[in-house]
């Protein structure tokens, strides 16, 4: 009981210290703030107001109707008309527009006649994503009129190819990017915090003190782990909250497993910090090292690409990284509703990097301060 006591004491201090300051309760606050409120709309997966150039050969009707069919799509604010093959290189090498298309000079008349028609689209590869969603959009939009002009002229066929999108039914980006900013965010947070906590003590010489009061070194970890968890669990909910309330990002499965997994990442990202803050001297060092893993986390976590189009020995080392598997959970909780076993079983990495990082964390501090 008396153990109890003293870690939460110090939990207090803990707390006190991150929120004694007005600016410190400020910096705790605003930049999840700011993040939840700028992330959604600057990481987008969307084509929006893109230049589309445009080689017509043609002239005729049909080409002309498509013309007015790209234009007015929101992928597209501006088209160029070219008046030139030449031109073609001009504008992709001047990043004009993002693909060109291009009508042959028979495209009406092969249209009417119900002969095979096609479009030549040529796309800056230098934006590889961005054009091949461009691509998709240009596709779609000529299919559709295609398949229009195959009705009029009674030789559509009967079949169809009807496409539903399962977990997010309108492709809506901010389903996929705001579960995945719960992870972002609180591994930044809790990473830097964590870290900096016992580099400031040790600049500061209080840390000293700690190692000489009733408390073991396994108690002054745990209670600066509870104080990032407390912080951290604050600032889960903003971004939650934004989530349901804000952008109407719908959560299929249970909040209650969204926190009880969010725990135990969090115990996993202070496992990381406290090995960095152990490696550490000053501060400066602390913030640096938290930061060397945090970009390098991120990248291998599976929000920017899928880790299944990693190279096999990478997708192996991405398993010690507990971003990965904390956006997998709350990914799969928020879209897919999955149940609690599959939680638990996904669960179980981030509590063996909690305890080899902790353990390695104390074995260094025993090491300096023992």
């Amino acid at each position: 009981m008396k153990r109890l006591r003293r870690i939460i004491a110090l939990t207090r201090k803990e707390l006190q210290m991150l929120l004694a300051e007005p600016q410190s309760r400020v910096l705790v606050v605003m930049p999840v703030v700011l993040q939840v409120l700028l992330f959604p709309l600057a990481v987008t997966l969307e084509v929006k107001n893109n230049s589309l150039a445009v080689l017509n050969e043609d002239g005729g009707a049909a080409s002309l109707e498509l013309e007015q069919r790209f234009a007015q799509t929101m992928a597209f604010s501006q088209v160029i008309h070219l008046s030139g093959a030449e031109q073609i290189d001009e504008v992709l090498d001047a990043q004009q527009a993002i693909a060109v298309v291009r009508f042959g000079q028979d495209f009406t008349r092969q249209l009417v006649q119900g002969a095979p028609v096609s479009l030549q689209l040529l796309l800056d590869g230098r934006r590889s994503n961005s054009s091949q969603i461009a691509a998709s959009y240009i596709q779609d939009i000529a299919m559709a009129y295609f398949n229009e002009q195959a009705a009029l002229a009674a030789v559509q066929s009967s079949s169809q190819l009807e496409i539903r999108h399962r977990y997010n039914p309108n492709l809506d980006y901010k389903w996929f990017v705001l579960p995945s900013l719960v992870a972002i965010i609180l591994t930044v947070s809790a990473l830097i915090l964590t870290a900096l906590s016992v580099a400031r003590e040790r600049e500061q010489g209080t840390f000293d003190q700690l190692l000489v009061s009733p408390l073991t070194l396994e108690m002054i970890m745990i209670g600066k782990a509870a104080s990032v968890l407390l912080v951290g669990l604050f600032q889960a909910s903003i971004i939650i909250g934004a989530a349901m309330f804000v952008y109407k990002v719908p959560i299929s499965g249970s909040l209650a497993l969204i926190y009880a997994s969010a725990v135990l990442y969090f115990f996993a990202l202070v496992g990381v910090g406290l090995f960095i803050s152990a490696l550490c001297s000053t501060q400066q060092q602390a913030f640096l090292g938290a930061f060397s893993f945090i970009m390098p986390g991120i990248l291998l976590s599976g929000f920017a690409s899928p880790v299944e189009n990693m190279p096999q020995w990478l997708q192996a080392a991405t398993w010690c990284n507990p971003i990965r598997h904390y956006i997998f959970i709350v990914k799969s909780i928020y879209l897919k509703n999955i149940s609690a076993g599959i939680v638990l079983e996904s669960c179980v990495p981030l509590v063996v990097i909690a305890m080899v990082t902790l353990s390695v964390a104390v074995l260094i501090f025993r090491r300096k301060f023992g």
